[in-house]
């Protein structure tokens, strides 16, 4: 697992004047993402608290569409992570994916993303980026979150650790297992909203790009599907790739799902990763074309994943805290959406939180007004990225293996998405609190209120 430098940790027990004292669980990508944006605030105080020791990922490529690519620009990140990403190679800039029959390689259509194509890096990688810019005294580490408490005067959180934190407001973007989700939907008046399996299974590798140009080249294939983001559908299967680490690796994720039953389950205390042979993983794509046989096969090690989401959760605030990031909305990966998702909540977060009309005693009202912004949109996302995998495998309502409406669907299927500006959800949540049009500073790539 990829490991990340970690800065000095501060004493938490005594609070310093600040407008806001905020609590981050969680140092994934969008909780240090928002953790640098309000640390850019010199009338807040910020503290981010991860059960690891160190910041850290799991995971290879992650895709961004142009919604999440504008949403790290307006957090200031933009210079940082064009450094580190790929895309689409010339003269396809603009492709997001191609689409292609699996079981012989049929181009069917491609989505498009003009300015952007399939803008991807490396998760660690990421992370690494926007760590840098974390300043030191933020994070601490080894903070598994126990219990949370609030009163009319704040929050307490207490870790395993036996260390606490209190503070005016918590923000849990601790993901999928998220900690912090409890207390906003207590079991006992909502019931179980934890993670669930999808029935999809998927097996990921990373492939060096010249050793599948090779394979590819060998079983007669064009040499470009190695570089080009690429898609392969069939009936409850389907194989995506695109470059990652400066187009050196490829990323391969190949689907498989059981749609037996309306609600599968994996076996009790299941993995929900676990490593597997290379022959398990071709067996599971019998009658596949060339190309598809050509990129599993160089694919050692393949590790195979149950893919887990959360239902549509009916709120993600209570009072002073809020969950936000794949604790309140993890969606499967079929529209490469989530750690966007999470992005523009940060942005979103951090333009409410980084106005001085967020005050202690209105905590709350501002939290409710992100979710109000936000909830509709978040609960979307994970619906139609639950419709795209059943579109790609051949089981989309009205669409089914017919090529032509499947052509058509994934033509415009991501407009919406993609067109989506955070600003918009920061402007409305202001209008819901009654706020007056904000001074905004634009500091490099950032673009967040101020005085």
């Amino acid at each position: 697992m990829p490991t990340h430098k970690t800065p000095a940790q501060p004493d938490t027990r005594q609070p310093r004047q600040a407008r806001l004292r905020i609590g981050i669980v969680g140092g994934g990508i969008g909780g240090v993402a928002l953790a640098v944006a309000l640390s850019r605030r010199s009338d807040l105080e910020v503290h981010l608290f991860e059960a690891a020791e160190r910041f850290s990922e799991i995971g290879a490529g992650v895709s961004f569409g142009p919604n999440a690519v504008r949403a790290i620009s307006l957090l200031g990140l933009e210079a940082a992570y064009r450094r580190i990403a790929d895309a689409s190679p010339a003269p396809c800039e603009d492709v997001w994916f191609e689409w292609r029959r699996g079981r012989d390689e049929a181009y069917l259509t491609a989505s498009l993303a003009p300015g952007c194509g399939q803008s991807s890096v490396h998760r660690a990688d990421f992370l690494d980026a926007i760590v840098a810019h974390l300043p030191a005294g933020i994070a601490h580490f080894g903070k598994r979150c126990q219990a949370v408490v609030q009163d009319a005067e704040g929050i307490s959180v207490s870790f395993a650790d036996g260390s606490e934190f209190r503070g005016d407001l918590l923000i849990g973007f601790d993901g999928i297992k998220s900690a912090v989700r409890e207390h906003v939907l207590p079991v006992a008046d909502f019931g179980e909203v934890g993670p669930r399996w999808s029935g999809t299974q998927a097996y990921r590798g990373l492939v060096p790009v010249e050793r599948l140009r090779r394979a590819l080249q060998e079983a007669g294939c064009d040499e470009r599907l190695a570089v080009v983001p690429q898609m392969y559908l069939g009936t409850d299967r389907h194989i995506l790739t695109f470059p990652v680490k400066q187009a050196a690796l490829i990323n391969v994720v190949a689907f498989v799902t059981d749609r037996s039953c309306p609600e599968p389950q994996l076996p009790e205390g299941a993995p929900w990763v676990v490593e597997v042979s290379q022959q398990a993983m071709l067996e599971d794509f019998p009658g596949w074309g060339a190309a598809s046989k050509a990129i599993l096969g160089c694919i050692d090690q393949p590790t195979r994943w149950a893919l887990h989401e959360l239902p549509e959760l009916p709120r993600y605030a209570r009072d002073r805290v809020l969950i936000v990031g794949d604790a309140a909305h993890a969606m499967l990966p079929h529209q490469g959406a989530g750690a966007g998702q999470a992005l523009e909540d940060a942005y979103v977060l951090a333009g409410l939180l980084s106005d001085p009309h967020a005050e202690r005693n209105n905590v709350a009202a501002v939290l409710a007004a992100f979710e109000a912004a936000r909830h509709a949109r978040t609960r979307r996302v994970q619906a139609t990225s639950r419709e795209a995998g059943d579109v790609y495998e051949c089981r989309g309502d009205g669409i089914g293996a017919d090529e032509a409406r499947l052509a058509a669907d994934l033509e415009r299927r991501f407009d919406w998405l993609w067109q989506h500006d955070p600003r918009d959800d920061v402007a409305l949540a202001r209008r819901r609190l009654k706020w007056p049009t904000p001074a905004v500073a634009v500091a490099g790539d950032t673009e967040l209120p101020t005085t």
